[in-house]
């Protein structure tokens, strides 16, 4: 199998497989035996549909109406109505990343056979993501329970010939797009419509994403931690070993062995190692204790979106061994919602933290630098006065979004959806905090590539070397005030192609 090939069965989807498809392509392969899980599945749907029984969705109604028995020559016309009543989301679109990775989840989730879909169904969402048609999927309108409703109806609609998608970045019908690829559009049969629309798909992937640029984000807070302390002259001493050891949170280590790795070979910690100070501040000090327990909170919330991501998420439930469906209640966000709310208040920690060092850079009378690192004149220049005040209302902002989603609940459909999630509310607050982090770390991350420039002609650790050395290819020394905002944008690029980390982790290793 080629090494840019995703095979997908159901049940194995790794979290950062998915996101590393979902940005950037990749041939995608569906195992044989989840085909045959598929196939085993619709034979139960047919049995069902046939046998005279109330089956919720397949010869009921929905919701409210779940009382409400539907002939089953109508149950065609069920499955389409549900897809065009229900696609009434608002706001924003997802954008392309976001949408491939929910039709791959959504697909990962049918081939489980759970579902009672034919393979059809599988093939075309398949279709979708190989040729990249991306269906226009409005953010707002779905409260995580019965799952994504709103956002998923957009996406099956383009499946049905109907709705918007983008091809190529162009805006096109649904019926359009598809034939644009040479693609047929779907007949839905009973149970189909339910299937695409009723699962925590748009929450999950919006999390997903999150996490994963948390996670570069918080190894980005190292480097920039790491080289502040430099900038600083800080001890080393907090990060050793031992420290970690007698209090032993896993994340704690991992950090304080990172900031080893970047910190190995500095001599500015040499030069000063004798220079009387005793104790550093709790942003500089404390950097294992707080990073860590981001890293902690971060590994839990990707256990449990790649549990999600490998989850049977709709209803009814099918279950092709005994030729049974039960009804439950899989939809229900909350795993999703409770874990994008833990990953919002640990990611506005590290934004936090970040700006307190921030505020040491620039204040001339902790850092014993000049103020705000101007390289002019004090007074006619201001230097990075006011990029410190943006890291401080970025933060500001995050102590808002991170209020939790999941603890607010609303009645729909008429009580008997009586208890919801709000898991993608959480997600896309998720999104949100993590974005404002990534701004906050590109302003540290210039305020100690500027002070690093008053340390010189002693060189820095190995890691934060490599960072200070890099980003002079792209960054002016400090000097006279400039439009400070381009520096921040092309920090912002190298960190989001991952270009720094990876000048960075050539010659300090990743633990």
């Amino acid at each position: 199998m080629p090494p840019d090939t995703l095979k997908i069965d159901g049940h194995s989807l790794a979290l950062e497989a998915a996101c590393s498809f979902s940005r950037d392509g990749g041939t995608l392969e569906i195992a044989a035996q989840a085909s045959t899980a598929v196939r085993a599945s619709r034979e139960v749907v047919q049995r069902l549909l046939h046998s005279g029984k109330p089956v919720y969705g397949i010869t009921t109604g929905f919701g409210k109406l779940k009382s409400v028995s539907i002939d089953p020559v109508d149950a065609v016309e069920l499955q389409v109505n549900l897809l065009r009543s229900h696609a009434v989301g608002v706001g924003p679109l997802a954008d392309d990343t976001t949408v491939r990775l929910l039709l791959l989840l959504r697909l990962n989730t049918l081939l489980r056979g759970n579902s009672g879909v034919r393979e059809e169904v599988c093939a075309l969402l398949h279709a979708l993501l190989q040729h990249g048609v991306h269906p226009e999927v409005p953010e707002q309108g779905s409260v995580g329970a019965c799952g994504d409703l709103a956002p998923l109806a957009h996406l099956a609609l383009v499946l049905i010939g109907e709705g918007r998608a983008r091809v190529k970045g162009e805006s096109l019908s649904g019926k359009l797009a598809l034939e644009r690829c040479g693609l047929q559009p779907l007949q839905l049969q009973p149970k189909e419509g339910l299937a695409l629309i009723n699962g925590t798909a748009f929450s999950t992937a919006v999390a997903a994403l999150s996490q994963s640029s948390a996670q570069q984000a918080l190894e980005l807070g190292n480097l920039a931690a790491a080289m502040s302390l430099e900038a600083l002259q800080g001890s080393h001493r907090p990060f050793e070993a031992r420290v970690a050891a007698i209090r032993p949170h896993p994340g704690h280590a991992r950090i304080a062995a990172r900031m080893r790795s970047l910190l190995q070979g500095s001599a500015i910690e040499s030069e000063h190692h004798d220079c009387g100070r005793v104790q550093d501040p709790y942003s500089l000090r404390c950097t294992p204790q707080v990073h860590g327990a981001v890293s902690d909170a971060l590994e839990h919330v990707g256990m449990v979106l790649e549990r999600e991501m490998n989850s049977a998420a709709d209803n009814p439930l099918i279950f092709a061994d005994v030729g049974e469906s039960i009804s439950a209640g899989n939809f229900h966000g909350e795993a999703v919602a409770l874990a994008a709310d833990y990953a919002k208040c640990a990611i506005a920690e590290l934004a936090s933290i970040s700006e307190r060092r921030i505020e040491n850079l620039v204040n001339p009378d902790l850092s014993g630098l000049p103020p705000f690192l101007a390289a002019g004149k004090p007074g006619l220049h201001s230097g990075l006065m006011m990029a410190q005040v943006t890291a401080a209302a970025l933060v500001s902002e995050n102590k808002g979004l991170a209020h939790p989603s999941s603890v607010d609940s609303i009645p729909t459909s008429a009580n008997q959806e009586d208890h919801v999630s709000m898991s993608p509310i959480a997600a896309r607050t998720m999104r949100a905090i993590t974005n404002n982090t990534r701004h906050v770390l590109c302003v540290e991350l210039l305020a100690a590539y500027f002070a690093l420039h008053w340390r010189k002609p002693l060189r820095a650790g190995r890691g934060v070397q490599a960072a200070f050395d890099f980003l002079a290819q792209h960054i002016a020394p400090p000097g006279p005030d400039r439009l400070f905002a381009e520096d921040l944008k092309c920090i912002r690029t190298l960190m989001d192609d991952g270009s720094l980390l990876a000048a960075v982790n050539r010659v300090a290793p990743p633990l």
